[in-house]
């Protein structure tokens, strides 16, 4: 009973969560801005950010592919790649089970072992923390007074309209900090905590020896470079979705990219509600108005998710043909 009550909050939290603050942004929003913003929407700039979703996924996939061959494990680039496409879809229900279901796919479908290949995610995810923390501080150094704006504004003064709106933004920040402290809890109970830091450095000694090892970091460091540009692109070319927001510069897409990348460690479904939050306060201190931002935030966040659930629907098919194959 404890064990189905424990699975039970970690899949309705994240859910109730995220519904929560998008309740809280979107209770006066007119819904017909949507379908209004859905009729002028340029097709052309849509497919080029679906093209950098993709790619991400893909080169993610050769990355990850890359980092497991020193330790002797060669699965399928093809299998690679889906379970990426897998993971990503596997996020929009259950936020941070993707990581455990692209190893799952690895071990069912190339025999790769769970445990080792987990090991090596530990590698990745320093890797893209760094670069997220190279970002941060390059889009705040260079946007700075844009930045102290934020700051001063979210919760203190009034980036949207009225005290509600101010109420909103601290709502949104308490509820993530409680949200992530949660999440933090339960994974420390699951387990002893000597047990979890014992299998943490192990796992973490073994992912950073298959990055030494690497006999090709250097393309390591060039995927890891692309895997970021394609999301930078996949948030900024969304600018030019719409006329309202096709005037936003390069510096200000980068500022408010680095904001969505830290609102996604907020466990709700793809970041739902602190990603909107996020995106609609910079874009109001920008210069747009809160209709146009709210209308942005909920077309583009959308629009994306259904393309990565649509992506992991396509990996499950592909792999079970691969499955039919193997068995013929």
């Amino acid at each position: 009973m404890k064990k189905i009550l424990n699975k039970t909050l970690k899949t309705l939290l994240p859910l109730l969560l995220g519904a929560f603050i998008l309740y809280m942004l979107y209770e006066d929003f007119d819904f017909t801005q949507i379908w209004s913003a859905l009729k002028e929407m340029d097709m052309f700039w849509f497919t080029a950010t679906t093209i950098f979703i993709i790619l991400s996924h893909v080169i993610r996939g050769l990355r990850w592919k890359l980092a497991l061959a020193p330790l002797g494990l060669h699965p399928r680039s093809s299998v690679s790649i889906y379970s990426i496409f897998i993971s990503y879809a596997a996020n929009l229900v259950v936020p941070r089970v993707g990581e455990v279901s692209r190893c799952v796919v690895l071990e069912q479908y190339d025999k790769v072992p769970f445990a080792q290949s987990l090991g090596t995610l530990v590698t990745e995810r320093l890797i893209d923390t760094i670069v997220v923390i190279v970002m941060t501080t390059v889009a705040v150094m260079l946007q700075w007074p844009m930045f102290l704006e934020f700051v001063n504004e979210v919760g203190l003064k009034n980036p949207l309209d009225g005290f509600k709106n101010s109420a909103v933004a601290w709502i949104v920040i308490i509820l993530s900090v409680i949200a992530i402290a949660v999440m933090l809890f339960l994974l420390i109970r699951k387990m002893a905590i000597w047990k979890k830091i014992r299998s943490f450095i192990t796992r973490f000694s073994e992912g950073l020896l298959s990055l030494r090892k690497m006999k090709h970091g250097w393309l390591f460091v060039i995927e890891t470079l692309a895997i970021w540009f394609c999301y930078l692109m996949q948030f900024y070319l969304c600018f030019f979705y719409f006329p309202f927001t096709s005037g936003l510069s390069f510096l200000a897409g980068l500022l408010m990219f680095v904001s969505t990348s830290v609102a996604v460690v907020v466990p709700t479904p793809n970041g739902a509600g602190p990603w909107h939050f996020a995106v609609i306060s910079f874009m109001i201190l920008y210069g747009v108005s809160s209709t146009d931002a709210s209308t942005f935030a909920f077309i583009v966040h959308s629009t994306q998710t259904i393309i990565v659930a649509l992506l992991g629907i396509y990996a499950l098919i592909m792999l079970q043909f691969k499955k039919s194959s193997n068995k013929n």
